[in-house]
């Protein structure tokens, strides 16, 4: 692959900025980045280069479900979410049954060795099982009739079928055989996040002690924060080691709410999220989600009972969302891409530097999308 040169007005690494900057690419990476704009390189004008966005936990999008079963699903939702900026992703199933994880898990496998190098959409990453290992009093929009505690030989056969590529299982640790689940799946290097769960603050403290270390949707389908019962909310906010998750579409969480976790955590352990489903670019109407009725109005996706099933959020609109509500742009772009990575063990990614993947973004000045780069090739 030929080398590229870039100028832009500003560039994020995330963690450093520079004004003007220059990047140049040779063979899918980066080679520097310099201040100032070089002569040969095709000026950006004003617009921004950022690290790509990382969706540590995304169902679907238009149209396409993470939990098909099928390989050009995930293809096909690779390409749409990266017109949104995002250049990797970990697609999240729901509970469902048996057959239909296995059969999930053996697609992930199956896309991830299909993309090409570089891949036509954003790189896929492994696997999230959202699910089934959740509490039934705390499922939000997940399929009570599938929920089951932690099940060791059942999760070595989705690994199996995966070979190897999930990435993250959540589990709720107050769930009977919990604490010996997690301490075995860290121990296969699976990343286990803690989410739809009742689990007391002494539950959780166990859990992360045991190797957890990512919330899933902090506070979403959780305890209410309370003084005198701080819950998982509290248990993970305060652990340097975990990663908290935020769906930033300003519905699931208050705004309040949101600044507050990041003030709490801190831009490297807060990532954002989607948490979008197959109905995500499409237009109000009726949708399943794990065999649920979905009714999207307004763009915002509830059961028959009212409850939230995920989101129609995408990437680029949570970053500007973190923007309006007050969070400045370097930790907004923090959030969006190295938090993520980090969160689920891919360090050269969500990050500019000399020797990562020329995965990047670029932005105008009000934070749309207008290209994206993946492996030092556009795609948009």
């Amino acid at each position: 692959m030929r080398g590229l040169v870039l100028t832009c007005a500003e560039l994020y690494t995330p963690l450093e900025v520079i004004r003007p900057a220059t990047i140049r690419i040779e063979d899918g990476r980066i080679l520097s980045i310099r201040e100032g704009r070089e002569a040969l390189g095709e000026d950006l004008g004003e617009c921004i280069v950022a690290p790509g966005f990382v969706d540590v936990h995304v169902h679907g999008y238009e149209g396409h479900d993470a939990t098909s079963g099928e390989v050009e699903p995930l293809l096909s939702l690779a390409r749409s979410l990266a017109r949104h900026g995002v250049t990797a992703f970990v697609p999240t199933t729901v509970t469902a049954p048996h057959e239909t994880l296995l059969a999930a898990a053996k697609a992930t496998a199956e896309a991830m060795a299909a993309q090409g190098d570089p891949p036509e959409g954003a790189r896929i990453l492994g696997l999230h099982l959202e699910g089934p290992y959740i509490s039934p009093g705390r499922r939000g929009a997940q399929n009570h009739d599938f929920i089951r505690p932690p099940d060791w030989e059942e999760f070595r056969a989705y690994w199996d079928a995966s070979r190897g590529h999930i990435k993250t299982v959540t589990v709720a640790p107050e769930l009977p055989g919990a604490i010996s689940f997690i301490e075995r799946a860290v121990a296969l290097g699976v990343v286990v996040s803690l989410g739809h769960t009742n689990a007391s603050y002494e539950e959780a403290k166990a859990a992360i002690a045991a190797g957890a270390s990512r919330a899933t949707h902090l506070y979403n389908a959780m305890p209410p924060w309370h003084h005198r019962a701080p819950g998982v909310v509290a248990a993970c906010l305060e652990s340097p080691q975990v990663v908290v998750e935020l769906i930033w579409d300003l519905v699931h969480v208050a705004p309040p709410m949101l600044r507050l976790a990041w003030r709490l955590a801190g831009s490297l352990r807060t990532a954002l999220i989607t948490d979008a489903i197959a109905a995500g670019g499409l237009s109000d109407g009726t949708y399943t989600l794990g065999g649920l009725a979905v009714e999207v109005k307004d763009g915002v996706p509830r059961l028959e009972d009212g409850a939230l099933a995920g989101s129609t959020l995408t990437m680029d609109q949570a970053v500007r969302n973190a923007v309006d509500i007050g969070i400045p742009l370097r930790e907004a772009l923090i959030m969006a891409s190295l938090a993520p990575a980090r969160a689920c063990g891919e360090p050269t990614l969500g990050l500019l530097r000399p020797g990562c993947p020329a995965d990047f973004v670029v932005l105008n000045e009000d934070l749309s999308v207008e290209r994206v780069y993946i492996g030092g090739r556009r795609l948009a």
